[in-house]
This record gives C-alpha cells, structure tokens and sequence, in this order.
C-alpha cells in the first residue's frame, strides 16, 4: 500500500444534479500520488457520474476537482492529464492491436520510430507478444483486448487511470486472473489508478483503499481491512458480505438484547453512550455443534441446509423467533457431525461481534 501524502487529487463539495435529482451529493475527498483507489457501490449510488465528472464528460454542479493544486472543473477531457479504460472497452476495430495502442501518440504527433519502440516496451510489461502488433483486436482474447486498452491508455502517459468497471462482462475465471494482473501492472508503473465497480470482491483484492458509496454520498473510506472489520454502519457491513444482523439494545453494562426478544448478548464493546443499534456477526467467526460447546454468546437451532463454497462449508440454521436464518461457515477440515434436521448449537465470541448504528 502506498503510504498517504499530499493530496493528489482533491474533490471538495463536488455534487452534481440532472433537474431536481441530486447524483452526487456534497463529495470531499482526497487521493494520493500512486495510490489504488476504488469506488465501490450499488447500483444508482453515483459512482459512475463521479467518474464522468472526474474525467470531464460531465461538469459539476457545485464544488471544485483540483489535480495537483490546479481547478479542474472546466478543464475539457482532451486538455486533462487523465485517461479512461471503459467497461466497453472502445478498442478501434478495423486497426491491429498496434495500432490500437500508439493511437494517442501517433494523433499528437510522435514520430514513428519513437511510437513502435514505446508500443514494443508496453506490449512486454503488459505480456503481449510483440508479434500481435499487426494483429486485428478483433481475434484477441477478452482477456488479450483488456489488457489492449489498458496499454493504450499508459501510451497516452496520463498522471491519472481510471477505470469504468472493465472486468464486469468477463467470466469469473478470467476476471479473478486480471484482478491480480491490474495490481501487479499499477505496483509495476507507480500510475494512480481510480477504479469504479459494484463488485466489493474485486475493490477488496486490488486496492490501497476503498470509497464505499450510497444514494450520491461517501458513507465511509478505509482500507480493505478497516472497512471489512471495522464498517460505519448497517449497510456497510451488509455490504460487505453475508453477515447475521440482529437489532439490539442495551441491556447491561456489556450485554445486549435482541429488540422485542429475551435473547441476551454479551460484546466487548463500550456501551456507556450506546441505546439502540445493530449487531454484526460474520458467519465464520460462528461456530457450530461441538465447537459452540464453549463459548460465551449460543443459541440453539435447525441446520436446515448447508452449500460447499470451496474451502469453506456453509449451514443456514433456523431460530424459530428470527425471520432471518442464521449463517455459519466453517473450513471443510473442521469437524463436525451434525446433519439437515439437527438441533445444532452455534456461538461466537463477544470479540467478534460488530456494534453498528443504523
């Protein structure tokens, strides 16, 4: 991870409205020379206007975008430092991935000698053999076509990449390949890369840090470990993956209660200034059956079904008195015999328990 300096690029009150409705709302942020950054969200939350913005296709409303201290805001796109991999890719058909690639430098004038040896040093770093130069894009692989434009968009030499979601239309298999590839190219030129996706895998493989966004607002920015074990809120923590969420109040110095219901938890948590909230727990922090003998926070239900996830085997066990089934994993070693229609004991530590607002 690239360590937090000066500001690279800065955005304060950045909000934008199309009539009445308001896309990105009152936005501050900041991002560093280098760094790895992603804005991640559901759909409508306004990740992809930010972007539009950022890369001038779209003017704000209100606030101001500064790149390295300059005003950015009416800086057309073909005068701004930047560069743009779309999800669509928009590599040129009828030209060869040489072609492809030293566009940007052949439309500013570069002469040809200094276009092919700048094609042939980026088609290496991005593992393209060179013998693809007078190849059509059009035979490329889907993997082959991204990394096409991604070499295209370094030739331009932009201080800043950004990145309209450009691994959603690949299969898993490819896409989790790239996502690795993508990290190791921006460690290899030190570019500041912004990406945008709705994939909260993707953002937590690849980047320094996250921006998590929702209804035209950051609602929190961390790294992927302060965010993961650390979220804001509700949704941010359901965000981030399958999570049990119960709602809960005070019930004692260091024990909660299920609102409505006479289960008691105990957390670790300071609950002085605390009355009403949530409380997260991952399902593999949870045990289950024997492992559960023993700890602090049980309760008993029906393991109703289980679903083998790779390493990892996970049990949706009913309460009777929750509307929601419960979620434990456990790595495939673990042992444990229990079966569909047991009534299972499952527990967690108070530890590892997360208290969230609303």
């Amino acid at each position: 991870m690239v360590e937090l300096s000066e500001p690279f690029l800065e955005l304060n009150g950045i909000t934008k409205r199309f009539g009445n409705f308001v896309a990105v709302d009152d936005v501050n942020l900041e991002i560093t020379e280098g760094e790895f950054f992603t804005l991640v969200g559901p759909s409508g939350s306004g990740k992809t206007t930010m972007i539009r913005m950022l890369v001038g296709m779209d003017a704000p409303s209100d606030g101001e975008m500064r790149l390295q201290g300059r005003v950015m805001n009416d800086l057309p796109a073909n005068k701004r430092p930047t560069c743009m991999v779309f999800q669509s890719l928009a590599l040129f058909p009828h030209k060869s991935v040489g072609e492809n690639i030293e566009f940007s430098m052949k439309i500013t004038g570069k002469d040809k000698v200094k276009r092919r040896a700048r094609v042939d040093q980026l088609m290496e770093q991005l593992r393209l053999p060179l013998s693809y130069y007078e190849k059509s894009v059009t035979q490329c692989s889907g993997g082959e076509r991204q990394r096409i434009a991604l070499a295209r968009a370094l030739a331009f030499d932009p201080q800043i990449l950004f990145f309209d979601e450009p691994l959603s239309a690949l299969d898993f298999r490819l896409r989790k390949a790239l996502e690795k590839e993508l990290k190791d190219i921006h460690r290899e030129t030190g570019k500041t890369f912004v990406y945008i996706t709705h994939s909260l895998e993707e953002a937590m493989v690849m980047s320094d840090r996250i921006a998590i966004m929702r209804e035209g607002r950051i609602v929190q920015i961390g790294t992927p470990h302060e965010i993961y074990n650390n979220p804001k809120n509700k949704f941010v923590a359901q965000f981030m993956g399958e999570v049990n969420t119960l709602s809960v109040e005070k019930a004692g110095e260091n024990t909660l209660r299920v609102t409505g219901f006479d289960d008691i938890f105990t957390v670790t948590d300071d609950l002085s200034d605390f009355t009403t909230g949530f409380l997260i727990i991952r399902p593999e922090v949870m045990k289950i059956g024997r492992s559960a003998a023993d700890m602090k926070n049980k309760i008993k239900g029906i393991a109703f079904n289980d679903y083998a996830l790779g390493s990892r085997v996970q049990y949706q066990i009913r309460i009777e008195h929750f509307d929601e089934p419960w979620l434990v994993e456990r790595l495939q070693d673990e042992p444990y015999e229990g079966q569909r229609g047991d009534t299972v004991d499952i527990g967690w530590r108070p530890e590892d328990s997360i208290l969230v607002s609303n």
